[in-house]
């Protein structure tokens, strides 16, 4: 119960402290590099913090089975999250990229439009790829 109190505690902190050094270093030039690297910094501490706390079992005996199966179920949640997440990150950045391409070729030649489409939709399909290896590792 404390494990969990402590990583929410964490958790919340990760989250205020880099948006409270956004908001006041608004003012300096290079506010939003700072403000990136805190939050970072934060979230791969908490990931860190996390992963000492909750993962690490001392499995002696074939008795404590139980408590090796959760250590694994843990991890397939993580890796399920991972895919997920990095997969929709990548997705964002091709679709940011494809679709602003397209519609500057759209403003030139609006008879390119299903070509401009498809290739937003491949960038899309990235997210849904790592959506279904998430299902398959959970599965």
């Amino acid at each position: 119960m404390i494990t969990k109190i402590i990583l929410i505690v964490i958790l919340l902190c990760s989250m205020i402290i880099p948006v409270g050094g956004f908001l006041l270093s608004k003012r300096k030039e290079g506010g939003f590099k700072a403000a990136l690297a805190s939050n970072l910094f934060f979230f791969f501490g908490t990931v860190l913090v996390a992963d000492i706390m909750l993962f690490s079992g001392n499995v002696q005996a074939a008795g404590e089975a139980a408590e090796a199966v959760s250590n694994v179920e843990g991890w397939r949640y993580m890796a399920a999250a991972l895919s997920t997440g990095l997969s929709c990150i990548g997705a964002g950045i091709a679709v940011a990229s494809a679709a602003s391409a397209a519609l500057g070729a759209l403003s030139e030649d609006s008879s390119i439009m299903g070509k401009a489409l498809i290739f937003v939709a491949l960038a899309e399909s990235i997210a849904l790829y790592g959506l279904l290896i998430s299902f398959s590792i959970l599965g």
